[in-house]
């Protein structure tokens, strides 16, 4: 069996759950595509992955290769496995337990390397989709867990699932677009944001002019969920981390310090502390989420 062979069967378990990016019809699984009612197809890619991305460009920027290595080279050595269990605690709250149940899924909005939501799968009986609009990312989606199903799609331009077709979607250090969320999430779903407070990586900010968190970025946050979801549950994660230069080369890498001018890392000791400071917020729809036309 080719590690492709997973991921399209998890593609083929999530098809009903999918719209098509052209018309907004249910799709379903046939050979090696996605196809709708009219006549619209996507082939998988060989990756494991398919491409719902249609019409012009996108404007996103989409994590690239390099990046993505940083951050799976950073995530392998554990050194957010914390933030990673709070996520994936968060999503399973009120997740049922045994197999894995027909057209449940976890969806994760921006999955880079698929880290959160293999975590999240980890502890769900659900399948995953790993959407991302780098491809990069969705190759590594592919193969980020065996129930983990990949999509390249642009949230912004819209989710390519169906009306109230999810239980559980999550975003960790990602945009996301609330209005879209809220329509794809059931009225009992769950909505799990993960972001950084002012605190997290404060000892390297500065001496590696890296990019800062915005200090109202909790504010605009609520604000932004706040026209679609309630709050319902916050946990702040924080803990010391000891890095190496190595590590401290990743996380530079990794993130979006990566497209500025590289810093001079031999200022930084051998090892160092710094801190992770992530807050994990939960959030239900606002009674019937609005739906698109049918």
């Amino acid at each position: 069996m080719s590690p492709a062979d997973p991921a399209r069967g998890a593609l083929a378990a999530v098809a009903g759950l999918l719209a098509c990016p052209e018309c907004g019809s249910g799709m379903e699984s046939r050979d090696r595509m996605l196809r709708c009612g009219h006549g619209h197809s996507f082939d998988v890619a060989k990756q494991g992955y398919v491409s719902l991305l249609t019409g012009a460009s996108t404007k996103m920027t989409g994590d690239t290769a390099a990046m993505l290595d940083a951050r799976a080279a950073f995530q392998g050595g554990g050194h957010f496995a914390p933030i990673a269990d709070a996520v994936a605690a968060a999503v399973a709250a009120d997740a049922p337990s045994g197999p894995v149940l027909d057209g449940d899924a976890v969806l994760e909005v921006g999955a880079g390397t698929g880290y959160y939501l293999a975590a999240a799968l980890d502890t769900v009986p659900a399948i995953g989709i790993a959407l991302d609009v780098a491809k990069p990312a969705a190759r590594r989606g592919a193969r980020a867990h065996p129930r983990a199903a990949a999509i390249l799609a642009d949230a912004w331009r819209g989710l390519p699932v169906r009306d109230g077709a999810l239980r559980r979607v999550l975003s960790v250090f990602a945009p996301r677009n609330p209005s879209e969320v809220a329509r794809a999430l059931t009225t009992d779903g769950r909505f799990v944001v993960a972001t950084p407070t002012p605190r997290h990586l404060a000892e390297l900010i500065g001496p590696l002019a890296m990019v800062t968190v915005d200090p109202d970025k909790d504010r605009r946050l609520g604000e932004a969920m706040s026209g679609h979801f309630t709050p319902v549950e916050r946990t702040l994660v924080e803990y010391s981390m000891k890095l190496t230069r190595a590590d401290v080369g990743n996380v530079v890498a990794m993130g979006p310090s990566a497209h500025h001018p590289t810093p001079h890392l031999e200022a930084i000791p051998e090892t160092l502390e710094v801190t992770a400071s992530v807050q994990i917020s939960t959030y239900q729809p606002k009674g019937q989420a609005l739906r698109s036309p049918s």
